[in-house]
């Protein structure tokens, strides 16, 4: 009978503290409230400086998704060169050092090898001109590696490659300052004085505040081997699709190994090409996010610290004032274990009350923002209320509560009845 009684007696016991400690924290409306203060900021401050770092993690690396993780950029080492003393020539990339990459790397998707106009240009059309675009030489590969929608029109043919066609794909942003008509294939324009035939329109890059793009927006592409016959000098670089980002440290390996062997490279003499994945990017930029994250988070969860103290200050103050009560309760009969108790949930009660307040300003503010910003400033990611943050927060104040509320209940406990009722 007694082992069936003892979780009734119990919860009786939890209950009766319960209420003896909201009772007295409703006595002492205003020293509770300045108590918690500082909880409730140390709360407020740790969700709301993870959550300010998460918006901002979440907006770069959805950049790095739209630009594609998977890329690999391939391209001349001049630096790399000057400081070996190689010449340009060897340097230089030629179309063929890429033939048969694709087959010889497993981990390779596709690539596209790329030229282009550097330095003063323009194009035109019907007398409309816009200096400084970005004009680009690309195979029809480069369609399927960058996945843009092409909006009106084709993409470029092996045979627009092939036979260098004068042809073009513009962006719609180009169609647009250019004054082109809705249906504008088949019209043609001026690119470094040259007439090219519109063959189609793909959608325009979405504004990024990361990767370098063209001041004007002003993009026109044409096929590489009608850039490579206009402008047999000018430099290639290519780019490279691995078949998926967990690939990329291996389709890497695979195209320098492939590289140095068709350029001639003999062992012990450095590469005389780069090659960069944007995996590796994101891979680091995620390492360095989680370090600023924790790091801002230990920072600021000083000031959870600094509550909890505050909290076991005024608990002790508590116990000081109400010494002659616990004296008189022990004389009617109260255990250590119940006045332990009492003092402990009274601890207990002040920092939940606290971290509650806290999650919910900082779940009310992240949700205004959120409704300000959202879809409103491209390029910017509202902050995220990240849950786990504030479970890390309502852990730590845990913690807080029980430090700050056992030292002061065992102390409580520990009174003698006598001693205690002749305290004034």
């Amino acid at each position: 009978m007694a082992i069936i009684r003892l979780p009734f007696v119990l919860l009786i016991l939890i209950y009766q503290s319960v209420v003896l400690a909201l009772g007295q924290i409703w006595a002492n409306k205003v020293r509770s409230t300045l108590t918690t203060i500082g909880i409730v900021i140390g709360i407020a401050s740790v969700t709301a400086v993870v959550a300010v770092l998460t918006g901002l993690r979440s907006n770069v690396l959805s950049e790095f998704e739209s630009f594609g993780t998977n890329k690999i950029f391939i391209f001349p080492d001049w630096r790399g060169a000057r400081r070996a003393n190689i010449p340009w020539q060897r340097i230089m990339f030629r179309p063929e050092h890429f033939e048969g990459l694709v087959e010889h790397c497993p981990s390779v998707a596709n690539l596209t090898r790329m030229n282009g106009f550097y330095g003063n240009s323009s194009v035109s059309y019907a007398g409309h001109v816009e200096n400084n675009p970005q004009i680009e030489g690309i195979e029809s590969s480069w369609h399927q590696i960058e996945n843009r929608r092409v909006v009106l029109g084709r993409e470029f043919s092996l045979i627009d490659n092939e036979h260098a066609r004068p042809v073009c794909i513009i962006s719609t942003k180009t169609q647009q300052k250019l004054g082109l008509p809705k249906d504008c294939i088949g019209e043609t324009i001026i690119v470094a004085k040259t007439r090219f035939l519109i063959v189609g329109v793909i959608e325009s890059k979405s504004d990024s505040s990361m990767f370098g793009e063209n001041r004007t927006g002003i993009e026109v592409f044409l096929p590489f081997r009608t850039v490579r016959q206009m402008r047999p000098w000018g430099g290639m670089h290519v780019v490279v699709a691995s078949k998926n980002p967990d690939v990329s440290e291996e389709a890497q390996a695979e195209i320098k190994f492939f590289l140095r062997k068709k350029r001639g490279i003999k062992p012990g003499e450095p590469d005389t090409f780069g090659v960069e994945a944007v995996q590796q990017f994101v891979d680091q930029f995620r390492k360095i996010s989680a370090t600023v994250t924790m790091a801002a988070t230990g920072v600021v969860g000083i000031s959870l610290l600094v509550g909890g103290v505050g909290i076991m200050n005024i608990m002790l103050v508590s116990v000081s004032e109400r010494t002659r009560e616990i004296g008189l309760r022990k004389a009617l009969g109260a255990t250590s274990k119940s006045i332990l108790t009492q003092f402990f949930l009274e601890g207990l009660i002040l920092t939940g009350i606290s971290g509650l307040i806290g999650i919910g300003i900082s779940a009310g503010v992240m949700a205004i923002l959120q409704a300000l910003f959202t879809g409103k400033m491209p390029g910017f990611d509202p902050p995220q209320l990240v849950w786990w943050s504030a479970g890390m927060a309502i852990g730590s104040l845990a913690i807080c509560g029980v430090v700050a509320g056992v030292y002061p209940a065992s102390m409580a406990a520990a009174l003698e009845p006598v001693e205690a009722l002749r305290r004034e």
